[in-house]
């Protein structure tokens, strides 16, 4: 899958691209949401940048047909709240985001498939 990575922390920024590579994905860090005529599948955005707000970002790209995985750090609960709210796809910690990237890119590709095949329109909770 194509993998857009919104994130202003370089150092996490590499680290999710690397992982997301390593797993087969397509991975590249953005720096805005890219022109119309481009397209990822799934999107993670950081629920906690001041310069790429994920919570402004995350329905922009869902409507775009992008899943959406929004992350913030476990303590910050109303960050992660604030990304179900926004519409994202996927909410989860930033442990979540780093350990168990693998489970998560799963999760959006059966999305994806079930939504492109037109059995299922809703966003998993």
């Amino acid at each position: 899958m194509t993998v857009w990575v919104f994130e202003d922390n370089l150092m996490w920024s590499v680290r999710l691209v690397r992982a997301l590579r390593a797993l087969g994905h397509e991975a590249e860090a953005v720096p805005r949401v890219p022109d119309q005529g481009k397209t990822a599948d799934v999107a993670i955005v950081n629920l906690g940048s001041a310069a790429l707000p994920g919570a402004e970002i995350g329905p922009i790209l869902a409507a775009q047909g992008v899943y959406v995985i929004a992350h913030a750090g476990h303590k910050e609960k109303p960050l992660l709240s604030e990304g179900a709210r926004a519409g994202c796809h996927r909410v989860a910690t930033n442990s979540e985001t780093t350990h168990k990237l693998g489970a998560l890119m799963e999760e959006a590709s059966t999305w994806i498939s079930a939504h492109r095949a037109g059995t299922r329109t809703d966003a998993p909770a």
